[in-house]
Formats: C-alpha cells, sequence, structure tokens
C-alpha cells in the first residue's frame, strides 16, 4: 500500500529515536551489569528490547507503507557516567520521544492514516510507562540519596 510520504518520513524519524535508545540504553543496562547493579541491570535492559521492538514494529509499517525504512541514522547518544546521570538521560530521551510520537499521532490524524496512528498510540503508551519508571527511580533517588538508592538495586 502507498503512504503518506510525511508519514514515512515521520516514521523514520520516530525509528532513529528508537535505534539511539536502543543503544544508550544497552550501554547503561551493561554498566549497571559491571557495577553490580543487578536490578537496574534488568531493569533497563527491558526497556531496551521494549525500544527493539518499537523500531521493529516501525520498520514493518514503513515497509507497508511501501517505505524505506533508514536503520542508519542515530542521534546523539547521551551516556551517564554514574547511575543519577543515566536516569537524567534516558528521561531527556522518553521525554523527546513522547513529544515525537504525539506530533507524528497528530500528522497520522490529519492524513487519516488510523492503522499508523493506532500503532503510534500504542507505542506512545508504552514510552509513557518507561518515563514513568524514570521519573521513580530519580524521585528515589532524591528522597534517599544515591547511596541508599543504589544499596536497593545490588539483589
Amino acid at each position: 500500500m502507498k503512504g503518506n510520504e510525511k508519514i514515512i518520513k515521520q516514521l523514520n524519524t520516530r525509528l532513529a529515536e528508537e535505534l539511539t535508545a536502543i543503544n544508550q540504553y544497552m550501554v547503561h543496562a551493561e554498566m549497571c551489569d559491571n557495577w553490580m547493579y543487578e536490578k537496574l541491570h534488568k531493569a533497563i535492559q527491558k526497556r531496551a528490547i521494549d525500544e527493539m521492538k518499537h523500531a521493529e514494529k516501525l520498520i514493518s509499517r514503513i515497509l507497508f507503507l511501501d517505505g524505506r525504512p533508514i536503520v542508519s541514522d542515530l542521534l546523539k547518544m547521551h551516556i551517564g557516567a554514574e547511575v543519577p546521570k543515566m536516569h537524567q538521560s534516558d528521561h531527556a530521551a522518553e521525554e523527546s520521544a513522547i513529544k515525537g510520537y504525539n506530533e507524528s499521532i497528530r500528522l497520522a490524524a490529519e492524513v487519516g492514516d488510523n492503522g499508523t496512528r493506532e500503532l503510534l498510540e500504542a507505542i506512545l503508551k508504552e514510552e509513557e510507562d518507561h518515563i514513568d519508571w524514570i521519573e521513580a527511580q530519580l524521585d528515589q533517588i532524591t528522597q534517599l540519596g544515591a547511596q541508599n538508592y543504589l544499596v536497593e538495586q545490588t539483589d
């Protein structure tokens, strides 16, 4: 099915964000594994896998619309040198993704592409869950202090 070029461009932009997030989150997950923060390692690794699934869905939709998925474009990654900075960097990535998904959803509705709109809305919900979890981690760091928070991540 021949899709709207603006929609395909938006989907490729969202794809670049997802591919960047996968890489950033995998680095953060492996850093936590190296520091033996096993709870954080598993949680951040799961988020990276969620982003891989988002990328897969976007690629599938682009192909369905007879577009060409662009998988070579990555945005600038922001790797945190310590756990609080990791969460802040990941929060910024999720915040940007949420804004982008909302823009893409508006465009899909404008052009009457309800299949793309529904896909983007489902991904948006998962991105909102991600940012909610990150915000909870940042709140815990504020309330407990970084050292006490990190003690809880070693299990």
